[in-house]
């Protein structure tokens, strides 16, 4: 376990003492730690700060957008990580792609409703460092084959000038990361979680993962085209989103390389997603990891 993961856990730990919960369990780790703390508690250990999600979880809120709400009133600040506690979310059926791209249009409507405000709270998306492609690459390049690479190289001359036309677009709300695993069907309807991507880019950016879902990761037929009716618009003629769909499809993989020179799970996954850019057509679906 890594220093910053241990960190979290002892932080997670002193949370629940603080609040009379159980001793939480670790779930998974991507922008933010999670734990189970009993059966209807989860606890948020945000690794790089908590920003202002209280606000836009009432302003989501307040926008018809189902988010999980807080199981305890305030956050708390633990050894430099804010820990807050929310409901667990029980899973019923399955996801509602309509629904989820109906909520998606009101996220990026809350633009059209408080403008520069609310733009100015979030970070750009181009920002993150896992979207400096050109640098994520030079770190792993020594583990991609020539002929992955040319691949991976021939996406990246194909959709040149990506970051320009990012910044250039008008700018909505985003959650950041569309897609099932952030999709929970409940009894009340569908619920959006993980917002630690939330951002400002194009209305693309939140389409762009479902573009490719069920031809890449194996997901539902239909799904992206019922998400875009939900919405009330499909952005597969869009080059912007076209580009950030195939895109996503690198940094992902760069991302599997680079986590599988320590992880052998994570360098099998890679492997799989290699086959592709060397185009193989016998390449199997990827798996979310």
């Amino acid at each position: 376990m890594s220093e910053v993961a241990t960190r979290a856990l002892a932080a997670a730990d002193e949370a629940a003492r603080r609040w009379g919960l159980p001793s939480p369990v670790h779930v998974r780790t991507g922008m933010t730690a999670l734990f189970l703390a009993g059966d209807e508690t989860m606890l948020r250990v945000a690794l790089h700060g908590e920003g202002d999600w209280p606000f836009w979880r009432e302003r989501l809120t307040r926008a018809g957008v189902r988010v999980a709400q807080a199981a305890r009133p305030e956050s708390v600040v633990i050894d430099g990580f804010t820990i807050s506690a929310v409901e667990r979310l029980e899973a019923v059926g399955s996801i509602d792609w309509r629904e989820v791209g109906a909520m998606i249009r009101r996220v990026h409507d809350l633009t059209n409703a408080d403008g520069r405000d609310l733009l100015d709270r979030l970070p750009w998306a181009g920002s993150f460092a896992h979207w400096d492609i050109g640098a994520v690459l030079a770190e792993v390049q020594a583990f991609v084959d020539d002929d992955a690479l040319e691949g991976m190289m021939a996406c990246l001359l194909r959709w040149q000038g990506w970051r320009e036309r990012l910044a250039d677009e008008p700018q909505v709300v985003c959650h950041g990361d569309v897609h099932p695993g952030n999709v929970v069907p409940t009894a009340a309807g569908m619920v959006l979680i993980d917002w630690d991507l939330r951002c400002r880019a194009p209305i693309g950016w939140d389409h762009c993962a479902l573009m490719t879902w069920a031809e890449r990761w194996d997901g539902e037929p239909g799904m992206y085209d019922a998400f875009a009716e939900g919405y009330g618009r499909s952005m597969r003629a869009d080059r912007t989103a076209m580009a950030l769909a195939e895109l996503r499809l690198l940094v992902a993989t760069l991302m599997r390389v680079r986590a599988g020179r320590s992880d052998e799970r994570a360098a099998d996954e890679a492997e799989t997603r290699l086959r592709w850019w060397r185009g193989d057509p016998d390449a199997p679906r990827w798996t979310p990891q």
